[in-house]
């Protein structure tokens, strides 16, 4: 199992969005990811690391990111490298 991290804020159309790709392809593929929501704004760190870059997604086990813009496609090209 992929444990990812969807990185975002409260109020973001675009983090939405990911959201969206990633429970769509969840549904698709049961088991394979474990997905935790992480909320940037309280937290300065993150903000400077991912504060123009949001939304991320973060494979925790590898590093490995996906940064916006990416589509369905893009993302499940992602997913299935890790």
């Amino acid at each position: 199992m992929i444990q990812l991290s969807l990185y975002g804020t409260l109020g973001c159309h675009l983090c939405e969005e990911a959201e969206q790709l990633l429970n769509h392809w969840q549904a698709h593929n049961p088991g394979k990811i474990k997905l935790t929501l992480v909320d940037i704004a309280d937290d300065a760190t993150m903000m400077e690391q991912y504060g123009i870059r949001i939304p991320v997604i973060r494979n925790q086990q590898s590093g490995a990111e996906l940064g916006w813009p990416f589509d369905a496609s893009r993302l499940a090209a992602f997913l299935m490298a890790q």
